[in-house]
């Protein structure tokens, strides 16, 4: 096999780690961290969408708003969370807690796990688009710390629909990326078949993220992945968050603002 081709076989590794099973999802790591997590339903418009979930919770001596995107675990539960693919319903929960988090001043910790926002056609006729536009626009402007820790897939506009913040870590063997390799394959070759091409081209792992500077950091996972041990991989998780955490909770919130606004402006320049 080629450098080349080796290259792409290590990340595709990668890819399917961070599509694992077995791998723990965002409730196992919030029951693991927070105490008193107390979840909240609905957007107030039409309806509860489960593949995203969230609410207060506790973090030692202070109360945070917790959202994450849940996939399902068994075959029923998968159906019901969506595959943690969202609808606009599940995009307008998070706006209504980002708002509640602004108002009582309560820190914002996003865990992102999905492969995208759902493409149905009623999330369209619905707004999908305009929801996670919402989103975006209330995450910057938010007067509150954000923490975004992405657990296994961070997939298109789904993820970046609760996805900006201050920080952004990412979990060892997770993903983050403008499309997933399969969708980039077809969009680009029409030809799914060149999906571990497509995900090399995408520089879509946590060490690429890092290296490009747009991770803040990476939260180590046991050895062969976060499956392999719940527990150790909630604790590094944990640790990470605290100590970002600390570090936001103490900058002056309008320089937090100007800060934020300036980490998006530098993406992508090259000077």
């Amino acid at each position: 096999m080629t450098d080349n081709g080796s290259i792409a076989a290590a990340t595709w590794e990668q890819v399917e780690l961070a599509r694992h099973p077995d791998r723990p999802y965002a409730l196992d790591y919030i029951h693991a961290i927070f105490g008193n997590f107390f979840e909240l339903h609905g957007d107030r418009l039409f309806g509860d969408d489960h593949a995203i979930i969230g609410g207060p919770a506790g973090l030692d001596h202070r109360t945070v708003m917790v959202i994450a995107q849940q996939k399902g675990r068994t075959t029923a539960e998968r159906a019901m969370r969506n595959f943690g693919m969202a609808n606009p319903e599940g995009y307008r929960k998070a706006l209504r807690l980002i708002r509640q988090a602004e108002r009582f001043q309560f820190p914002i910790i996003a865990f992102v796990d999905t492969s995208g926002a759902f493409p149905g056609a009623g999330a369209e006729e619905r707004g999908i688009a305009w929801a996670i536009a919402e989103n975006l626009v209330a995450l910057a402007q938010a007067r509150v710390p954000i923490l975004t820790l992405v657990l296994g897939e961070g997939g298109s506009g789904g993820a970046l629909g609760i996805g900006v913040g201050d920080r952004l870590l990412m979990m060892e063997h997770s993903i983050y990326s403008v499309a997933m390799p399969e969708a980039c394959a077809s969009i680009l070759w029409r030809d799914i078949a060149r999906k571990v091409e497509a995900a090399q081209a995408l520089k879509l792992t946590a060490a690429d993220l890092k290296r490009m500077g747009l991770a803040d950091e990476i939260v180590p996972e046991p050895s062969g992945g976060a499956q392999n041990d719940y527990g150790m991989a909630a604790d590094a998780a944990g640790a990470a968050l605290r100590r970002h955490l600390a570090t936001l909770e103490a900058v002056a919130v309008d320089r937090l603002l100007e800060d934020r606004y300036q980490r998006y402006r530098r993406i992508g320049a090259t000077s």
